[in-house]
Protein backbone atom coordinates (compact mmCIF):
# COMPACT_ATOMS: atom_id res chain seq x y z
CA UNK A 1 0.00 0.00 0.00
CA UNK A 2 1.17 3.53 -0.80
CA UNK A 3 0.12 6.66 1.08
CA UNK A 4 -0.83 8.60 -2.06
CA UNK A 5 -0.75 8.00 -5.83
CA UNK A 6 -0.62 11.56 -7.22
CA UNK A 7 2.76 11.09 -8.96
CA UNK A 8 1.73 7.69 -10.36
CA UNK A 9 -1.56 9.14 -11.64
CA UNK A 10 0.33 12.02 -13.27
CA UNK A 11 2.44 9.54 -15.27
CA UNK A 12 -0.54 7.26 -15.89
CA UNK A 13 1.05 4.17 -14.35
CA UNK A 14 0.08 1.92 -11.41
CA UNK A 15 1.89 2.13 -8.07
CA UNK A 16 3.57 -1.19 -8.94
CA UNK A 17 5.13 0.20 -12.15
CA UNK A 18 8.64 -0.95 -13.02
CA UNK A 19 11.51 1.38 -13.83
CA UNK A 20 11.05 0.72 -17.55
CA UNK A 21 7.33 1.52 -17.35
CA UNK A 22 8.10 4.81 -15.58
CA UNK A 23 10.58 5.81 -18.29
CA UNK A 24 8.22 4.91 -21.11
CA UNK A 25 5.33 6.82 -19.52
CA UNK A 26 7.48 9.89 -18.93
CA UNK A 27 8.86 9.99 -22.46
CA UNK A 28 5.44 9.69 -24.05
CA UNK A 29 4.01 12.40 -21.81
CA UNK A 30 7.03 14.71 -22.18
CA UNK A 31 6.85 14.56 -25.96
CA UNK A 32 3.12 15.25 -25.89
CA UNK A 33 3.16 18.17 -23.47
CA UNK A 34 6.54 19.82 -24.17
CA UNK A 35 6.16 23.67 -24.24
CA UNK A 36 7.86 23.94 -27.66
CA UNK A 37 5.12 21.78 -29.12
CA UNK A 38 2.33 23.57 -27.25
CA UNK A 39 3.32 27.23 -27.44
CA UNK A 40 -0.29 28.42 -27.18
CA UNK A 41 -1.28 26.10 -24.36
CA UNK A 42 -0.01 27.16 -20.90
CA UNK A 43 -1.72 24.17 -19.31
CA UNK A 44 0.50 21.83 -21.33
CA UNK A 45 3.63 23.57 -19.99
CA UNK A 46 2.40 23.06 -16.43
CA UNK A 47 1.62 19.41 -17.18
CA UNK A 48 5.15 19.01 -18.57
CA UNK A 49 6.63 20.28 -15.28
CA UNK A 50 4.39 17.96 -13.25
CA UNK A 51 5.44 14.96 -15.34
CA UNK A 52 9.13 15.80 -14.89
CA UNK A 53 8.78 16.27 -11.12
CA UNK A 54 6.84 13.01 -10.76
CA UNK A 55 9.36 11.05 -12.83
CA UNK A 56 12.38 12.50 -11.00
CA UNK A 57 10.91 11.38 -7.67
CA UNK A 58 9.74 7.91 -8.69
CA UNK A 59 12.88 7.07 -10.71
CA UNK A 60 15.02 7.44 -7.57
CA UNK A 61 14.53 4.31 -5.40
CA UNK A 62 15.16 6.16 -2.16
CA UNK A 63 12.76 9.01 -2.99
CA UNK A 64 10.17 6.56 -4.24
CA UNK A 65 10.32 4.58 -1.00
CA UNK A 66 9.84 7.77 1.04
CA UNK A 67 6.99 8.91 -1.23
CA UNK A 68 5.22 5.53 -1.04
CA UNK A 69 5.44 5.49 2.75
CA UNK A 70 4.85 9.15 3.67
CA UNK A 71 3.56 10.89 0.55
CA UNK A 72 4.83 14.16 -0.87
CA UNK A 73 5.11 15.71 2.62
CA UNK A 74 7.73 13.11 3.54
CA UNK A 75 10.01 14.38 0.75
CA UNK A 76 10.30 17.89 2.21
CA UNK A 77 13.73 18.71 3.66
CA UNK A 78 15.29 15.30 2.86
CA UNK A 79 16.40 13.70 -0.37
CA UNK A 80 13.22 14.96 -2.02
CA UNK A 81 14.00 18.67 -2.21
CA UNK A 82 13.56 20.64 -5.43
CA UNK A 83 15.01 18.61 -8.30
CA UNK A 84 16.44 19.16 -11.73
CA UNK A 85 14.92 21.60 -14.15
CA UNK A 86 12.24 19.93 -16.32
CA UNK A 87 14.21 20.76 -19.48
CA UNK A 88 17.34 19.15 -18.02
CA UNK A 89 15.48 15.89 -17.43
CA UNK A 90 14.06 16.06 -20.95
CA UNK A 91 17.48 16.69 -22.49
CA UNK A 92 18.94 13.61 -20.76
CA UNK A 93 16.44 11.47 -22.66
CA UNK A 94 16.29 13.20 -26.02
CA UNK A 95 19.54 15.16 -26.31
CA UNK A 96 19.72 18.56 -28.02
CA UNK A 97 21.48 21.76 -27.04
CA UNK A 98 18.66 23.11 -24.88
CA UNK A 99 16.70 19.94 -24.15
CA UNK A 100 13.72 21.12 -26.20
CA UNK A 101 12.26 20.35 -29.63
CA UNK A 102 14.58 22.87 -31.27
CA UNK A 103 17.54 20.62 -30.43
CA UNK A 104 15.70 17.50 -31.63
CA UNK A 105 14.53 18.81 -34.97
CA UNK A 106 17.23 21.35 -35.80
CA UNK A 107 15.32 24.40 -34.64
CA UNK A 108 18.48 26.03 -33.32
CA UNK A 109 17.76 26.56 -29.61
CA UNK A 110 20.35 28.70 -27.89
CA UNK A 111 23.34 27.13 -26.18
CA UNK A 112 22.79 27.05 -22.43
CA UNK A 113 26.37 26.17 -21.54
CA UNK A 114 27.57 23.13 -19.56
CA UNK A 115 24.81 21.10 -17.97
CA UNK A 116 24.66 21.06 -14.20
CA UNK A 117 23.08 18.63 -11.75
CA UNK A 118 20.22 19.81 -9.57
CA UNK A 119 20.68 22.30 -6.75
CA UNK A 120 19.70 21.02 -3.31
CA UNK A 121 17.69 23.61 -1.32
CA UNK A 122 17.29 23.54 2.45
CA UNK A 123 15.71 25.95 4.94
CA UNK A 124 17.91 26.52 8.01
CA UNK A 125 15.88 27.79 10.96
CA UNK A 126 17.96 29.91 13.36
CA UNK A 127 16.96 31.60 16.62
CA UNK A 128 17.62 35.28 17.27
CA UNK A 129 20.33 34.58 19.86
CA UNK A 130 22.45 32.73 17.28
CA UNK A 131 22.00 35.53 14.74
CA UNK A 132 23.06 38.08 17.38
CA UNK A 133 26.22 36.18 18.35
CA UNK A 134 26.97 34.24 15.15
CA UNK A 135 27.11 30.46 14.93
CA UNK A 136 28.53 27.52 12.96
CA UNK A 137 25.94 24.78 12.36
CA UNK A 138 26.74 21.24 11.28
CA UNK A 139 24.04 20.15 8.85
CA UNK A 140 23.80 16.70 7.25
CA UNK A 141 22.26 16.06 3.84
CA UNK A 142 21.93 13.22 1.37
CA UNK A 143 23.11 13.60 -2.18
CA UNK A 144 23.86 11.51 -5.25
CA UNK A 145 27.54 10.90 -6.04
CA UNK A 146 29.27 9.14 -8.94
CA UNK A 147 29.49 5.43 -8.19
CA UNK A 148 33.07 4.51 -7.35
CA UNK A 149 32.48 0.90 -8.31
CA UNK A 150 32.01 1.69 -11.99
CA UNK A 151 33.20 5.33 -12.21
CA UNK A 152 29.73 6.34 -13.34
CA UNK A 153 29.55 3.93 -16.30
CA UNK A 154 26.84 1.69 -14.87
CA UNK A 155 28.79 -1.51 -15.46
CA UNK A 156 32.20 -3.01 -16.05
CA UNK A 157 34.56 -1.52 -18.63
CA UNK A 158 33.14 -2.01 -22.10
CA UNK A 159 29.87 -3.48 -20.86
CA UNK A 160 27.76 -0.42 -21.64
CA UNK A 161 27.07 -0.11 -25.38
CA UNK A 162 25.38 2.65 -27.28
CA UNK A 163 22.03 1.48 -28.57
CA UNK A 164 22.37 0.86 -32.31
CA UNK A 165 18.62 1.14 -32.83
CA UNK A 166 18.49 4.84 -31.90
CA UNK A 167 22.20 5.78 -32.01
CA UNK A 168 22.10 6.64 -28.32
CA UNK A 169 19.28 9.20 -28.54
CA UNK A 170 16.63 7.02 -26.89
CA UNK A 171 14.15 7.86 -29.68
CA UNK A 172 13.42 6.38 -33.07
CA UNK A 173 11.83 7.97 -36.12
CA UNK A 174 8.95 5.86 -37.38
CA UNK A 175 6.78 6.11 -40.51
CA UNK A 176 3.11 5.32 -40.77
CA UNK A 177 0.82 5.15 -43.79
CA UNK A 178 -2.11 7.53 -43.43
CA UNK A 179 -4.15 6.95 -46.58
CA UNK A 180 -2.25 8.56 -49.44
CA UNK A 181 0.17 10.23 -47.02
CA UNK A 182 3.12 8.95 -45.01
CA UNK A 183 3.46 10.36 -41.51
CA UNK A 184 6.81 10.55 -39.72
CA UNK A 185 6.81 10.61 -35.90
CA UNK A 186 9.12 10.10 -32.95
CA UNK A 187 8.68 7.24 -30.50
CA UNK A 188 10.60 5.74 -27.59
CA UNK A 189 13.24 3.30 -28.78
CA UNK A 190 11.97 -0.21 -27.92
CA UNK A 191 15.48 -1.69 -27.93
CA UNK A 192 16.79 0.35 -24.99
CA UNK A 193 13.49 1.68 -23.50
CA UNK A 194 14.69 5.21 -24.16
CA UNK A 195 17.97 4.94 -22.21
CA UNK A 196 20.17 5.20 -25.30
CA UNK A 197 22.38 2.47 -23.86
CA UNK A 198 22.34 -1.29 -23.79
CA UNK A 199 23.73 -3.20 -20.83
CA UNK A 200 23.11 -6.80 -19.89
CA UNK A 201 21.83 -7.46 -16.38
CA UNK A 202 24.82 -9.67 -15.53
CA UNK A 203 27.21 -6.86 -16.47
CA UNK A 204 25.53 -4.16 -14.33
CA UNK A 205 27.58 -2.64 -11.53
CA UNK A 206 26.76 -4.45 -8.28
CA UNK A 207 27.20 -1.30 -6.23
CA UNK A 208 24.79 1.00 -8.09
CA UNK A 209 22.84 -1.62 -10.08
CA UNK A 210 23.61 0.24 -13.28
CA UNK A 211 22.28 3.61 -12.09
CA UNK A 212 25.77 5.19 -12.22
CA UNK A 213 25.25 7.07 -8.93
CA UNK A 214 24.73 6.15 -5.28
CA UNK A 215 23.35 8.12 -2.33
CA UNK A 216 25.85 9.45 0.22
CA UNK A 217 25.54 11.36 3.50
CA UNK A 218 27.46 14.64 3.68
CA UNK A 219 27.98 16.99 6.65
CA UNK A 220 28.47 20.69 5.87
CA UNK A 221 29.60 23.45 8.24
CA UNK A 222 27.19 26.35 7.74
CA UNK A 223 28.52 29.69 9.02
CA UNK A 224 25.66 31.89 10.26
CA UNK A 225 27.26 35.33 10.40
CA UNK A 226 26.26 37.97 12.95
CA UNK A 227 23.27 40.06 11.92
CA UNK A 228 22.34 37.89 8.94
CA UNK A 229 18.86 38.72 7.62
CA UNK A 230 15.86 36.46 7.20
CA UNK A 231 15.89 34.91 3.71
CA UNK A 232 19.68 35.20 3.28
CA UNK A 233 21.13 32.34 1.19
CA UNK A 234 24.38 30.51 1.93
CA UNK A 235 25.72 28.61 -1.09
CA UNK A 236 28.06 25.63 -1.29
CA UNK A 237 29.10 25.37 -4.93
CA UNK A 238 29.73 21.89 -6.25
CA UNK A 239 28.50 20.19 -3.05
CA UNK A 240 25.17 19.07 -4.55
CA UNK A 241 24.23 16.02 -6.61
CA UNK A 242 26.66 14.46 -9.05
CA UNK A 243 25.71 12.89 -12.38
CA UNK A 244 27.84 11.47 -15.21
CA UNK A 245 28.64 14.00 -17.90
CA UNK A 246 27.39 17.09 -16.05
CA UNK A 247 28.82 19.52 -13.52
CA UNK A 248 28.10 18.83 -9.83
CA UNK A 249 25.12 20.74 -8.45
CA UNK A 250 25.13 23.26 -5.60
CA UNK A 251 23.67 23.26 -2.10
CA UNK A 252 21.80 26.35 -0.92
CA UNK A 253 20.74 26.98 2.69
CA UNK A 254 18.15 29.72 3.21
CA UNK A 255 18.13 31.37 6.64
CA UNK A 256 14.75 31.48 8.36
CA UNK A 257 14.65 33.49 11.59
CA UNK A 258 12.56 31.87 14.31
CA UNK A 259 10.02 34.00 16.22
CA UNK A 260 11.36 35.25 19.57
CA UNK A 261 9.41 35.34 22.84
CA UNK A 262 10.81 38.71 24.01
CA UNK A 263 12.05 40.72 21.04
CA UNK A 264 10.81 41.74 17.63
CA UNK A 265 13.39 42.53 14.98
CA UNK A 266 13.04 45.17 12.28
CA UNK A 267 16.24 45.47 10.27
CA UNK A 268 19.03 46.11 12.76
CA UNK A 269 16.69 47.41 15.49
CA UNK A 270 15.10 45.46 18.33
CA UNK A 271 11.74 46.16 19.92
CA UNK A 272 10.84 45.15 23.47
CA UNK A 273 7.54 45.63 25.30
CA UNK A 274 7.85 46.39 29.01
CA UNK A 275 4.94 46.32 31.44
CA UNK A 276 5.20 48.69 34.41
CA UNK A 277 2.80 49.72 37.17
CA UNK A 278 1.38 53.20 37.59
CA UNK A 279 3.63 53.98 40.55
CA UNK A 280 6.75 53.27 38.47
CA UNK A 281 5.36 55.27 35.57
CA UNK A 282 4.86 58.31 37.83
CA UNK A 283 7.53 57.96 40.50
CA UNK A 284 10.35 56.19 38.69
CA UNK A 285 11.94 52.77 39.13
CA UNK A 286 13.83 50.19 37.09
CA UNK A 287 13.02 47.70 34.34
CA UNK A 288 15.29 44.69 33.76
CA UNK A 289 15.69 43.31 30.24
CA UNK A 290 17.40 40.00 29.44
CA UNK A 291 19.37 40.58 26.24
CA UNK A 292 20.29 38.07 23.52
CA UNK A 293 23.86 37.51 24.76
CA UNK A 294 22.94 36.57 28.38
CA UNK A 295 23.46 40.14 29.62
CA UNK A 296 20.80 41.86 31.71
CA UNK A 297 20.11 45.52 31.00
CA UNK A 298 18.83 47.67 33.85
CA UNK A 299 16.72 50.48 32.44
CA UNK A 300 16.32 53.27 34.99
CA UNK A 301 13.26 55.52 35.00
CA UNK A 302 14.07 58.74 36.83
CA UNK A 303 11.54 60.03 39.41
CA UNK A 304 9.30 62.58 37.76
CA UNK A 305 10.05 61.28 34.25
CA UNK A 306 6.44 60.37 33.62
CA UNK A 307 5.97 57.35 31.35
CA UNK A 308 2.66 57.57 29.55
CA UNK A 309 0.87 54.48 28.20
CA UNK A 310 2.40 53.26 24.88
CA UNK A 311 5.37 55.63 25.28
CA UNK A 312 8.44 54.48 23.31
CA UNK A 313 11.99 55.11 24.53
CA UNK A 314 15.30 54.15 22.90
CA UNK A 315 18.64 52.78 24.08
CA UNK A 316 21.13 53.55 21.29
CA UNK A 317 23.52 50.82 20.16
CA UNK A 318 21.80 47.90 21.90
CA UNK A 319 20.02 46.47 18.86
CA UNK A 320 21.20 43.83 16.38
CA UNK A 321 24.67 43.84 14.83
CA UNK A 322 24.53 44.83 11.16
CA UNK A 323 25.45 42.09 8.72
CA UNK A 324 29.22 42.05 8.01
CA UNK A 325 29.78 45.57 9.40
CA UNK A 326 28.69 44.62 12.95
CA UNK A 327 27.61 48.13 13.91
CA UNK A 328 24.65 47.84 16.24
CA UNK A 329 21.14 49.17 15.76
CA UNK A 330 18.97 50.52 18.57
CA UNK A 331 16.81 48.91 21.23
CA UNK A 332 13.34 50.45 21.40
CA UNK A 333 11.21 49.89 24.50
CA UNK A 334 7.47 50.38 24.39
CA UNK A 335 5.88 50.81 27.81
CA UNK A 336 2.56 49.34 28.82
CA UNK A 337 1.31 51.04 32.00
CA UNK A 338 -0.85 48.82 34.18
CA UNK A 339 -3.36 50.81 36.19
CA UNK A 340 -4.48 49.61 39.63
CA UNK A 341 -7.81 47.90 40.04
CA UNK A 342 -10.62 49.52 41.98
CA UNK A 343 -10.04 47.48 45.14
CA UNK A 344 -6.31 48.32 45.11
CA UNK A 345 -6.78 52.07 45.53
CA UNK A 346 -6.21 53.41 49.05
CA UNK A 347 -5.90 56.87 50.62
CA UNK A 348 -7.23 58.60 47.55
CA UNK A 349 -7.18 61.89 49.39
CA UNK A 350 -3.39 61.79 49.35
CA UNK A 351 -3.44 61.88 45.57
CA UNK A 352 -5.03 65.31 45.75
CA UNK A 353 -1.87 66.54 47.47
CA UNK A 354 0.79 64.94 45.25
CA UNK A 355 -0.83 65.11 41.80
CA UNK A 356 -1.56 68.24 39.76
CA UNK A 357 -5.02 69.72 40.33
CA UNK A 358 -7.94 68.22 38.45
CA UNK A 359 -8.68 69.49 34.95
CA UNK A 360 -11.46 72.04 34.80
CA UNK A 361 -14.61 70.57 33.29
CA UNK A 362 -17.36 72.46 31.54
CA UNK A 363 -19.99 73.17 34.16
CA UNK A 364 -23.73 73.26 33.40
CA UNK A 365 -25.57 76.58 33.85
CA UNK A 366 -27.12 77.19 37.25
CA UNK A 367 -30.66 76.86 35.91
CA UNK A 368 -29.97 73.72 33.79
CA UNK A 369 -31.77 70.44 34.40
CA UNK A 370 -29.11 67.97 35.60
CA UNK A 371 -29.31 64.16 35.78
CA UNK A 372 -26.73 61.89 37.43
CA UNK A 373 -25.44 58.74 35.70
CA UNK A 374 -22.88 55.98 36.42
CA UNK A 375 -20.43 54.48 33.90
CA UNK A 376 -20.79 50.83 32.85
CA UNK A 377 -18.35 48.48 31.16
CA UNK A 378 -19.06 47.52 27.54
CA UNK A 379 -20.10 43.88 27.26
CA UNK A 380 -17.70 41.57 25.49
CA UNK A 381 -19.89 40.78 22.49
CA UNK A 382 -18.42 41.57 19.08
CA UNK A 383 -21.25 43.90 17.95
CA UNK A 384 -20.90 46.01 21.12
CA UNK A 385 -17.12 46.18 20.82
CA UNK A 386 -17.36 47.10 17.13
CA UNK A 387 -19.87 49.87 17.83
CA UNK A 388 -17.71 51.27 20.62
CA UNK A 389 -14.55 51.30 18.50
CA UNK A 390 -16.46 52.80 15.60
CA UNK A 391 -17.78 55.60 17.78
CA UNK A 392 -14.34 56.26 19.24
CA UNK A 393 -12.82 56.37 15.76
CA UNK A 394 -15.43 58.85 14.64
CA UNK A 395 -14.42 61.17 17.47
CA UNK A 396 -10.99 61.57 15.90
CA UNK A 397 -12.40 63.10 12.74
CA UNK A 398 -13.14 66.80 12.77
CA UNK A 399 -16.41 66.68 10.83
CA UNK A 400 -18.37 69.20 12.96
CA UNK A 401 -18.39 71.89 10.28
CA UNK A 402 -18.94 69.63 7.28
CA UNK A 403 -22.57 69.20 6.22
CA UNK A 404 -23.79 65.61 5.69
CA UNK A 405 -22.99 64.37 2.20
CA UNK A 406 -20.49 67.18 1.52
CA UNK A 407 -16.90 66.40 0.48
CA UNK A 408 -13.88 67.77 2.27
CA UNK A 409 -11.77 70.21 0.27
CA UNK A 410 -8.04 70.02 0.82
CA UNK A 411 -5.49 72.64 -0.12
CA UNK A 412 -2.99 71.42 -2.67
CA UNK A 413 0.64 72.53 -2.58
CA UNK A 414 1.60 74.75 -5.50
Amino acid sequence: MVKETTFYDCLGVPATATEAQLKTAYKKGALKYHPDKNADNPEAAEKFKELSHAYETLSDPQKRQIYDQYGEEGLEGGAGGPGMNAEDIFSQFFGGGGGGFGGMFGGGMRDTGPKKARTIHHVHKVNLEDIYRGKVSKLALQKSVICSGCDGRGGKEGAVKECSGCNGSGMKTMMRQMGPMIQRFQTVCPDCNGEGEIIRDKDRCKKCNGKKTIVERKVLHVHVDKGVRDGHKIEFRGEGDQMPGVLPGDVVFEIEQKPHPRFQRKGDDLFFQAKIDLLTALGGGAVHVEHLDDRWLTVNIAPGEVITPDAIKVIPGQGMPSFRHHDHGNLYIKFEVEFPKKDQLQNLELLEKVLPPRMEQTQPPADAMVEDFELHDIDGSEPSQARAHGAAGGMDEDDDDVPPGAERVQCASQ
